[in-house]
């Protein structure tokens, strides 16, 4: 039996929770999906050929680090989500734990996940998933900001979310709302973008084939 995609995977998942939530506010979350596809991707997003910026992070464990550092001398597959309060990026990170990790680790390559959270909330990812990559806590998006994909959910969302008994503020470690938009970039030794997937519609994600299919372009080179 094949695994289901992530697109499957949200798919069941949306059914579930619109009724669980509502019609009134699935058409909140609707309407700002609505808005982020009609205004596109951000035009001083990153993309193929551009070099990877540096910012400094920190680990689950709240220990300091870079970008660079955590990257090292591998290929990276960088994932940035928006948290752990986010279904879409559970279900996205447990099929990357899944599917994807044991491909990057035949091909020598490595994953690395970068969110705007506390180390706590990066800690409660880890645990949602059982992941086993590094996981990395990006605060104030400095890394984001230098890929240029920060964005905040719209005032009606972060209502809902409210009336739903949470506040992206509250899992970021600058106590604001902003976010990356969910994207996927494949950063060569070199620290080179080989691959970018930004996307603004944060209820689609990058499938596993795509990114798996980026690698074996970097081989043919």
């Amino acid at each position: 039996m094949s695994t289901p995609s992530i697109a499957q995977q949200v798919d069941d998942f949306n059914g579930e929770f619109e009724s669980q939530i509502g019609d009134r506010l699935a058409s909140v979350f609707a309407e700002e999906q609505s808005d982020l596809r009609d205004a596109g991707a951000p035009t001083g997003a990153l993309g193929v050929g551009d070099h990877a910026p540096d910012a400094e992070l920190l680990t689950a464990e709240a220990a300091p680090t870079t970008f660079i550092a955590a990257r090292g001398e591998a290929v990276s597959v960088v994932v940035f989500y928006r948290g752990a309060w986010c279904p879409y990026c559970n279900i996205t990170l447990r099929a990357y734990q899944e599917n994807l990790l044991p491909a990057l680790q035949d091909r020598g390559a490595q994953l690395i996940a970068v969110s705007p959270q506390t180390p706590e909330a990066s800690t409660q990812s880890v645990t949602n998933g059982s992941l086993a990559f590094t996981v990395l806590s990006d605060p104030a998006n400095a890394l984001a900001e230098g890929f240029g994909i920060v964005t905040e959910p719209s005032t009606a969302a972060r209502a809902a979310h409210t009336e739903l008994g949470f506040d992206v503020a509250d899992s970021n470690a600058d106590e604001t709302a902003r976010i990356p938009f969910p994207s996927v970039y494949v950063i060569d030794a070199d620290g080179t973008i080989r691959f970018a997937d930004v996307h603004v519609d944060y209820t689609t994600r990058t499938e596993v084939g795509e990114i798996i299919a980026a690698l074996d372009r970097l081989d043919e080179h």
